[in-house]
């Protein structure tokens, strides 16, 4: 009988999330019979893409060039959404990642942003604006989004995983919940298949192509440690559980080579002491505190150690919860005054059991949160003496009013003068890793020499070379789609 009777599929996307859907759809589109294995059970799955806002970073030339995929919305003509250039997109990513980007997956990813995305929606994905995350409304009612980062799925992670869900049924993929691969199966070089744990035990899956999709090893203390450092285990998982870096293992035993930054990682400032701060389904991403641009943020010592206001949030949340992690007791509390907190985002500064703790004087939230009274009064004195007053606090530009104290906070500095006060304590919460599999720019696995492991691909999280110390909010869903599809379209 010929080999190909025998086989489970042509092809096996291993991960469930949103660049394993991505590589699915465009397999089966292509006719391929297609079978998902995702090792975290139905009510589980999603990866770490349910627990996102669904926030994607692509190139376009504004609002009138986003109106054929986005939902309509009533605010639409009172809004200004400011073109995102390939050279915008270049320049972010090169910034933030300190030129560590690998260029040939850079110029794909800008290249294919928007044109994937168009894909998807065609497809039945929903896409909008992303008001209450990417603008500030103005005196006049108008809003201006800011930052580069403009569109997102409809219901956030959720909805985007509910979506690809229902599409992927449409096209008939196979999808087997509670399935956790395990090694990869070869034969004379190639990849043939995989090993994998199943609720009814353990079988091995076959097909043409393996597309590797299973995220980074963020939620493996002992590997997180292990390369990016001591204190790393404490960190909090933001997503899934199911990220532990076992495919990552497995690749690199057949020959894969290493690819991207495996010392550095996407980490947060996350709710510090919320019961169930981890991989919380229900929250997702409400536990982010993302509004620190607008206050200050200080240690358990009452000093401020990095600069709130340096740029955009999309371009420093991603590395300030290392930031966090160095800090005392890998705690920080980001505080703001009366003045400041109905800017705050509501969904995560008034979510459910939020951390927060409120007094009439910077005193008594001192002694609320246990931090010297004189010290966290120095602080906010001396940030507030040091404030020019005379520029204008904007949120929608990078406004240049600037604390002149160290560390300096060079936009949006306010006073912290006016009762009550609030502490919303953060720590570090780890959403991926950068160092994964090193591919070439169709998802195909390489090995040490740079030649591609036949029959086997990678996408999302699993695929390193773009990110490196930090990366530009909303770029890992847009590389899951452009390179999931490109796998999916080879594969």
């Amino acid at each position: 009988m010929p080999q190909e009777t025998q086989l489970d599929a042509d092809v096996l996307v291993i991960g469930g999330g949103n660049a394993g859907f991505t590589a699915a759809h465009a397999a089966a589109e292509r006719g391929r019979k297609v079978i998902l294995l995702e090792k975290g059970s139905e009510e589980l799955s999603g990866g770490n893409s349910f627990y996102t806002a669904g926030a994607t970073r692509i190139v376009h030339g504004g609002l009138e060039d986003l109106r054929g995929f986005i939902e309509d919305d009533e605010r639409h003509p009172d809004t200004e959404v400011p073109p995102y250039t390939a050279e915008d997109y270049a320049h972010d990513l090169a910034k933030v990642t300190e030129g560590r980007n690998d260029p040939e997956l850079t110029r794909v990813l800008i290249s294919e942003s928007q044109s994937t995305l168009r894909w998807l929606a065609g497809l039945g994905l929903k896409y909008r604006l992303m008001y209450e995350r990417q603008a500030y409304q103005r005196s006049d009612g108008s809003y201006l989004f800011w930052g580069g980062l403009h569109v997102g799925n409809v219901g956030g992670g959720e909805g985007l995983m509910a979506d690809h869900a229902r599409v992927a049924a449409g096209l008939g993929v196979d999808v087997r919940y509670g399935h956790a691969a395990t090694g990869l199966i070869t034969r004379d070089g190639a990849v043939t298949g995989v090993r994998v744990q199943t609720p009814a035990g353990e079988r091995a899956f076959t097909a043409e192509s393996v597309i590797l999709t299973a995220g980074g090893f963020e939620s493996d203390p002992h590997k997180r440690r292990e390369f990016l450092g001591d204190g790393w285990e404490h960190a909090k998982v933001r997503g899934t559980p199911c990220n532990t870096g076992d495919m990552i293992t497995a690749a690199l035993e057949i020959g894969a080579a290493r690819g991207g930054d495996w010392n550095t990682c996407h980490s947060v400032q996350w709710d510090a002491f919320t019961p169930m701060n981890e991989s919380n389904r229900e929250l997702t991403n409400r536990l982010t505190r993302q509004s620190y641009p607008l206050g200050i943020i200080v240690n358990r010592n009452g000093e401020r150690f990095l600069d709130e206001g340096a740029d955009f949030r999309n371009y420093t949340y991603a590395k300030y919860g290392r930031e966090i992690l160095r800090q005392p007791g890998s705690v920080a509390y980001q505080i703001f005054d009366a003045s400041l907190r109905p800017m705050l985002r509501t969904e995560e500064y008034d979510m459910p059991g939020v951390s927060v703790e409120s007094a009439d004087t910077i005193a008594g939230l001192a002694a609320r949160i246990g931090i010297s009274e004189e010290k966290l009064e120095k602080t906010v004195t001396e940030f507030n003496n040091s404030i020019d007053r005379t520029v204008p606090l904007d949120p929608n530009v990078l406004d240049g009013r600037a604390a002149r104290t160290q560390p300096p906070k060079s936009n949006w500095a306010s006073p912290i003068e006016t009762g009550p006060f609030y502490a919303f304590g953060v720590t570090c919460g780890i959403t991926f890793t950068f160092g994964g599999v090193k591919g070439d720019t169709h998802g195909r696995v390489l090995d040490d020499s740079g030649a591609p492991i036949p029959g086997l691909f990678a996408a999302g999280e699993m695929l390193g070379g773009l990110f490196s110390t930090n990366y530009p909010g909303g770029s890992g869903l847009a590389a899951g789609c452009v390179f999931g599809r490109r796998a999916g379209a080879l594969a």
